[in-house]
C-alpha cells in the first residue's frame, strides 16, 4: 500500500488497466478547469454523501489528488485521512496534485463526463453517422414530411427545452421504443440531445441495431438549434409510448444483432451472488430502466441510473476503472445497448443479468443512499429558528447547500459557504454566539456540525431540522440570490444554457471543446475505444 504516489507511477497504473480509482477531491467549477482523463470528481464536501456506492469496495486501491502543488496538497490529505476514517485501507496521495501531473507532461483536461464525450467524438470521426443541419431540419418540420425527432436525455432535460414536435426517448430506451413511435420504415428518425455525445450515440444505437428506418443525428443538438435563431419548446412532456407485443419483438431481436456484434456477455444469478461475496473486485449493478419502473420493483441492493446516462456520465457512477460492472433489465433491450457503449468505451467486464426478476424478493420505492460517518447533530425545530432569529440573540446561520439551489432559494438572512471552507471562513466572524447550519435537507449540515465540533467544542453548533426543505414546507419566508456568502462561488460549472447573459457565445465554446477532445485524448494515450 503506497501512502503517496509520483505522477510517472500513477500513469504506469492507469496503463496496466487494473482496479483503480482516482478521486479529484475539489470542488466541480474547479475540476472542470482542469483535471486527469480517469478522475471522478468528489468533492471533499461531499464525501460521505457518495462514496459507498462509487467506491464498494473497502480494500480498491485509490489515489486522491487536488490542485497541489507539491508539499501543498491540503485537500488530498484530509480526503485521504477521512476515506481511512470510513474504512478504505488503499488510499494514496497524487504528489503535486494537477500541478504535478503537468509538470511531468501529461495531459489535463476541461469540462465534465470528459471520457463518454470524447468517445462521441471518437464515434463520430470512424463511423460518420448522417447529420442534418438546424435550419434543415426546420424547413422539414415545417412542410410536415415523414420524419419524427428524438430526444435523448432525460425529462428533465428534455422539459427544460426541447425542438418542437420531438418526444422524449432517453438513450438505451431507443431501440427499445423506436418500433413503436415509427413504425413506418419510410419515416426519418432524427436524434438530438442539448450538443453532439448523446445525438451521436443515440443515432449510432439505432443504425448498430440495423432499424430500416434512414437515421440521422441533429448536429449540435438544441444548442445548434438556438444559435441558427430557431426558437426552442420549453416544459414538454411527449414521452415515448411503452412498446406493443409486436413492437417489443422487433426491438428484442435489434439488440440480439447488437449483442452479437459486440460480444455482450451474460451472467446468471448465482455467478452473480458470487461477485457479490468476492472481496477482491469492485461490481457495480446498475438497474437501467426508467425511474418508475425502477420504483415499481427492483433487485434489492441495485442502483439505478438510467442507460443513456450511464453511458453519457459514467465517472459520476463508475469511479473504478475495470471493475464489473452488471445491468439489469427485465427486457433485457436497454441492458444489451447500454452493454454494447460501455463495451466499446474500454470497459471490458460488463455483463447483461439474466431473468434478473424470475423467483426473486424484489424491492421498490426509490433508492436508498448510505452516508458513510453519518450522525445525528442537535437540531433546531423551524420554529425555534425563527424565535432565535426574532429575539436579537448573537447568531449566524450558514447554509451549505449547493451554491444553484442557495441562488434559486434560500432562508432570509442565511449567508452561503462550502463545507470544506466553513471552518476557516469562520475564524473570520469571531464571536458569533450561536451558529446554525442548514443545506437542503440537513444532512450536510449534520455533516459539517461534526467536523466543527471536532475541532472547538466550545463553539455552540445547531443543525436546522429537516434543512431548507423543511423550513418552506412550514411556510417561512425564502429569498433569492447569491449573496451573501463566505466564500468563492465555484462548487458548480455553470453550464452554457444556465445563464443568458454571453449565452450564445459559451455555447459556442462547449461545441469546440467538444471537437477537439479526440486530439487531446490521442495526447493522453491512456484510451481503449473501439468500434
Amino acid at each position: 500500500m503506497m501512502q503517496e504516489v509520483s505522477a510517472a507511477k500513477l500513469k504506469s497504473l492507469i496503463l496496466a488497466r487494473q482496479e483503480l480509482a482516482i478521486l479529484d477531491v475539489r470542488e466541480e467549477g474547479i475540476y472542470f478547469d482542469s483535471h486527469l482523463l480517469w478522475a471522478s470528481n468528489i468533492p471533499l464536501s461531499q464525501l460521505e454523501l457518495e462514496v459507498d456506492a462509487l467506491l464498494p469496495r473497502r480494500t480498491v486501491p485509490i489515489v486522491v489528488y487536488d490542485s497541489g502543488p507539491a508539499g501543498q496538497e491540503l485537500a488530498a490529505r484530509r480526503a485521504k485521512k477521512r476515506l481511512e476514517e470510513l474504512g478504505y485501507s488503499d488510499v494514496s496521495t497524487l504528489i503535486g496534485g494537477t500541478a504535478g501531473w503537468k509538470d511531468a507532461g501529461f495531459e489535463l483536461f476541461s469540462g465534465l463526463n470528459v471520457p463518454s464525450k470524447t468517445f462521441g467524438e471518437y464515434l463520430l470521426q470512424q463511423r460518420k453517422p448522417p447529420e442534418i443541419l438546424a435550419n434543415d431540419l426546420y424547413d422539414r418540420l415545417q412542410r410536415q414530411d415523414n420524419l419524427v425527432v428524438l430526444d435523448s436525455r432525460p425529462m428533465d432535460e428534455y422539459h427544460a427545452m426541447s425542438i418542437p414536435t420531438a418526444v422524449d426517448v432517453p438513450g438505451a430506451e431507443l431501440v427499445y421504443r423506436v418500433f413503436e413511435i415509427a413504425p413506418d420504415p419510410k419515416t426519418d428518425v432524427v436524434v438530438n440531445c442539448a450538443g453532439r455525445t448523446r445525438s451521436i450515440v443515440g443515432a449510432m444505437s439505432l443504425i448498430n441495431a440495423e432499424i430500416s428506418n434512414r437515421v440521422m443525428l441533429l448536429k449540435d443538438g438544441t444548442m445548434g438549434w438556438h444559435l441558427a435563431g430557431l426558437k426552442l419548446d420549453h416544459s414538454q412532456t411527449r414521452v415515448a409510448p411503452t412498446p406493443s407485443p409486436d413492437s417489443y419483438e422487433k426491438a428484442s431481436v435489434a439488440a440480439a444483432r447488437v449483442a452479437r456484434r459486440f460480444d455482450v456477455k451474460t451472467v446468471d444469478r448465482e455467478t452473480l451472488e458470487e461477485w457479490q461475496r468476492d472481496e477482491f473486485h469492485t461490481l457495480y449493478v446498475f438497474d437501467v430502466r426508467t425511474p418508475e419502473e425502477f420504483e415499481n420493483k427492483h433487485l434489492p441492493g441495485s442502483h439505478h441510473v438510467p442507460g443513456g446516462q450511464l453511458v453519457q456520465t459514467t465517472d459520476e457512477f463508475v469511479a473504478v476503472q475495470n471493475a464489473r460492472i452488471v445491468l439489469v433489465d427485465d427486457r433485457r433491450v436497454r441492458a444489451i445497448m447500454t452493454a454494447s457503449w460501455l463495451l466499446q468505451m474500454g470497459h471490458r467486464h460488463v455483463y447483461v443479468l439474466e431473468e434478473p426478476f424470475e423467483g426473486m424478493d424484489l424491492a421498490s420505492g426509490t433508492e436508498q443512499c448510505t452516508i458513510l460517518g453519518y450522525k445525528q447533530h442537535e437540531t433546531l425545530e423551524c420554529g425555534e429558528l425563527k424565535a432565535v432569529m426574532q429575539s436579537g440573540e448573537p447568531m449566524l446561520l450558514v447554509d451549505l447547500s449547493s451554491s444553484r439551489n442557495f441562488r434559486i432559494r434560500h432562508i432570509e438572512n442565511a449567508i452561503w459557504c462550502i463545507r470544506q471552507r466553513l471552518e476557516s471562513a469562520l475564524t473570520l466572524r469571531q464571536p458569533i454566539g450561536l451558529l446554525v447550519l442548514t443545506s437542503e435537507d440537513g444532512v450536510l449540515a449534520h455533516l459539517a456540525a461534526a467536523d466543527l465540533t471536532k475541532l472547538d467544542d466550545r463553539q455552540i453548533v445547531r443543525v436546522l431540522n429537516g434543512g431548507n426543505q423543511a423550513w418552506q414546507s412550514a411556510g417561512y419566508p425564502m429569498t433569492d440570490g447569491m449573496e451573501p456568502r463566505l466564500t468563492e462561488v465555484d462548487d458548480i460549472w455553470e453550464r452554457p444554457y444556465d445563464n443568458e447573459i454571453g449565452q450564445e457565445q459559451r455555447m459556442k465554446n462547449y461545441l469546440e471543446w467538444e471537437v477537439q477532445l479526440m486530439d487531446q485524448a490521442i495526447r493522453d494515450g491512456t484510451v481503449h475505444f473501439q468500434c
